[in-house]
C-alpha cells in the first residue's frame, strides 16, 4: 500500500484496529501481572491460567476475570496499607482521635462502649 492509497476510510479503520489491538495487549499485561501477584492462586493453577490466556488471549481473560476472586486477604491488606499511607499524609493523628472521642464521652454524646470502639479504629 502506498502513501496515496491512505483515504480516511482506511485510516480511522487503521485507528480502530490499533485501539484493539492495544487494548487486548494490555488486558494481556494486566491479567498476565495478576495471576503471578496473587497468593491464593499456586503452581499449576497459575500455569493454567497463563496457558489459557497464551493460547485462547481474548476468550481466556474473560473467562479470568469472570472466575478471579473479587477481594483477597492481600487485596484487603493492600487497601488498609494505602489507607494508613494516606492519613499519615494528610496529618492524621491516633492521638487526636482519640481524645476527641474521650470529649464525646465526658460530654455524654457517645457511651463507653461507642469511646472503645472508637479507640480501637484510631489505633488500627
Amino acid at each position: 500500500m502506498l502513501a496515496t492509497d491512505w483515504n480516511l476510510g482506511t485510516v480511522l479503520w487503521a485507528m480502530v484496529v490499533f485501539f484493539f489491538w492495544f487494548t487486548l495487549i494490555w488486558m494481556f499485561i494486566g491479567v498476565f501481572a495478576d495471576i503471578f501477584r496473587r497468593n491464593d492462586i499456586h503452581g499449576g493453577a497459575k500455569a493454567g491460567w497463563v496457558i489459557l490466556i497464551v493460547l485462547l488471549p481474548f476468550i481466556g481473560i474473560l473467562i479470568y476475570m469472570i472466575a478471579r476472586p473479587k477481594m483477597t486477604e492481600q487485596d484487603k491488606e493492600m487497601m488498609a496499607g494505602y489507607a494508613e499511607a494516606q492519613r499519615r499524609a494528610s496529618g492524621y493523628s491516633a492521638a487526636e482521635e482519640i481524645a476527641k472521642a474521650n470529649e464525646l464521652k465526658a460530654s455524654g454524646a457517645i457511651t463507653a462502649e461507642e469511646f472503645e470502639e472508637m479507640k480501637r479504629r484510631a489505633l488500627s
